[in-house]
């Protein structure tokens, strides 16, 4: 499997529907949006995207199922799945703002192997592959050096509909508001990803996501010199609900932080 041919014909894929997501922008009337629940939203943007995602990319790899945001296809394939955000940050983008992106991944049994983010609105296509290096735009990009918290900018983002774990979360963001440079919360989990790999965050952590927010930026940060885990330290953060994407000079530290707050010894 040529992982690389792959990545490069995604990559196009995913633009060309980031074009037609920007030309829809200020398009959509609020009788449009469609809402899965408060703070989950859904426009025909989305559902357009996604059609036109599925098309492509089932073109490329014909064998392949699909694990997609709006459900256009719930058929698996026995060895690939395409894992498909088509519109990352609904919220963001029914209101004129951005973040928001499309994500693709391509999953081969357990191993995500193809990662393309892109970005509408800064025209940004973050993009690798299994044995590759992360790219921007076509030039090579590597996570941050920061060592400390300290010193560390990170991003964050809230959860729509899960708030079991949301007094702890808080009081994370306490923590951190205190001993980072700051928190910043953009909206779109796979942009937050993407930023951690290009170095734009030091570190990234999020909990109730779904694997379509994460999977393209869990291969992008690993392949850009970063790591990934759940809040336990765990590998069960594509299919659990929970991520800590980081640059490697401060991943025990962050991890722990996290850990400590999220999940406190008894």
């Amino acid at each position: 499997m040529d992982y690389q041919l792959l990545s490069e014909e995604t990559r196009r894929v995913c633009v060309e529907v980031g074009q037609y997501i920007r030309s829809e922008r200020h398009q959509v009337a609020p009788e449009q949006v469609e809402t899965k629940s408060r703070h989950s939203l859904v426009t025909r943007v989305d559902k357009h995207a996604e059609k036109m995602l599925v098309e492509r990319l089932g073109q490329l790899l014909p064998e392949a199922g699909f694990i997609a945001e709006e459900g256009t296809s719930d058929r698996r394939g026995e060895r690939f799945d395409w894992i498909v955000d088509p519109l990352d940050g609904t919220t963001n983008f029914i209101h004129g703002l951005y973040p928001h992106a499309v994500s693709v991944a391509l999953r081969e049994g357990d191993e995500i192997v193809v990662g393309v983010i892109y970005e509408v609105g800064a025209d940004e296509c973050f993009h690798t592959w299994k044995g590759g290096p992360a790219l921007l735009n076509g030039k090579p990009i590597r996570v941050s050096a920061t060592a400390s918290i300290d010193d560390a900018l990170i991003g964050t983002g809230f959860p729509y509909y899960d708030y079991s774990l949301l007094p702890n979360f808080i009081r994370s963001l306490e923590h951190f508001m205190v001993h980072s440079r700051g928190l910043r919360r953009p909206g779109s989990a796979a942009t937050d990803l993407a930023y951690v790999a290009c170095g734009r965050f030091d570190a990234f952590y999020e909990y109730s996501l779904n694997p379509w927010d994460v999977a393209a930026g869990i291969l992008l940060v690993r392949q850009a010199g970063g790591t990934v885990h759940d809040f336990r330290g765990g590998t069960d953060y594509l299919f659990g609900k929970e991520i800590v994407a980081c640059n490697a000079a401060m991943s025990e530290q962050m991890l722990a932080t996290v850990r400590s707050f999220m999940y406190p010894a008894p």
